[in-house]
């Protein structure tokens, strides 16, 4: 269709740019198609709304990435200037906690034995005397009491052995010979303690006395004369550096026989008493040294 004279009319295209575009009128006065200038217009409308969205898009990156380098500054600086990983000490370098002390492994020492200090007159240097081996007035063994009588002391051993006792001793070279006698219901008891330098010394004389070796018996302080010439019982023993003996008879001069089992309980009873001193004499300077 045209519109006047003229050549064809030329077209608009609503794509291209204002300067190419074909003059509305080119050769006379033309009317402008409104419907192509429409359509034009909301072309270039969409293509603005595609540029704004995508802007915005950048920007909140953009606001995202200055908050995020805000809070690792407030947290620790300026992000530019913290130290690359390249350059922290090596693990080496790095303190480390203090190792736990070590200590040499010990053992406590081995406990003293009380029989060393009561083998040799070297080491047994406590008092000693009858008081301190049978001190009281009397000694409970059980339920039975002895009531304790005289006491006697003496460094001439022999002095105080009858029958093959004294030779022993001064084989032995026996230094002192303590007494003392115990007494009950008509029983009496005499316990003598032969002192030697060494342990070795009062084993050898346990070794040779024989049912002859026998202490003598010690009467005085309300205690009548005993075991004279009436048949006593003996016993023997040896314990550290001493050796010990009992003779048990009846105070009214009577012969002791195997049926008088109080005589052999009241020698066994001052035996077992005896020996327990000695061990506590050793106990008691084992105690002391090891606390020194």
């Amino acid at each position: 269709m045209s519109f006047g004279q003229g050549g064809p009319q030329s077209q608009w295209d609503p794509w291209k740019p204002h300067s190419q575009q074909q003059p509305w009128n080119s050769g006379g006065s033309q009317t402008p198609d409104w419907a192509a200038l429409a359509e034009a217009s909301e072309a270039r409308n969409k293509r603005r709304r595609l540029l704004l969205i995508g802007g915005g898009a950048l920007a909140t990156v953009a606001v995202g990435a200055a908050v995020a380098v805000a809070v690792v500054s407030a947290n620790g600086g300026d992000p530019s200037a913290k130290t690359p990983s390249s350059q922290l000490p090596a693990t080496a370098d790095l303190p480390s906690s203090p190792a736990a002390p070590s200590f040499e492994p010990t053992s406590a020492p081995p406990p003293l034995d009380p029989k060393d200090f009561i083998s040799s007159a070297k080491k047994d240097k406590a008092e000693l005397s009858p008081q301190t081996l049978f001190p009281g007035t009397q000694l409970t063994m059980g339920d039975t009491v002895y009531k304790k009588g005289p006491t006697a002391d003496t460094t001439t051993c022999a002095s105080a052995a009858q029958g093959t006792l004294p030779k022993v001793l001064q084989a032995q070279d026996c230094t002192r010979l303590m007494r003392v006698t115990y007494t009950r219901d008509g029983v009496a008891v005499t316990v003598g303690v032969a002192v030697f330098d060494t342990e070795a010394q009062a084993t050898k004389a346990k070794g040779q006395a024989d049912t002859k070796s026998i202490v003598r018996a010690l009467s005085g302080g309300g205690v009548k004369p005993f075991c004279t010439g009436a048949v006593c019982r003996s016993t023997t023993n040896s314990y550290g550096r001493y050796a010990y003996f009992t003779l048990a008879g009846f105070t009214n001069g009577k012969d002791v026989t195997t049926k008088d089992t109080a005589v052999f309980s009241t020698g066994d009873d001052l035996a077992e008493f005896t020996f327990r001193q000695i061990r506590r004499r050793g106990e008691a300077q084992a105690s002391a040294a090891a606390s020194e």
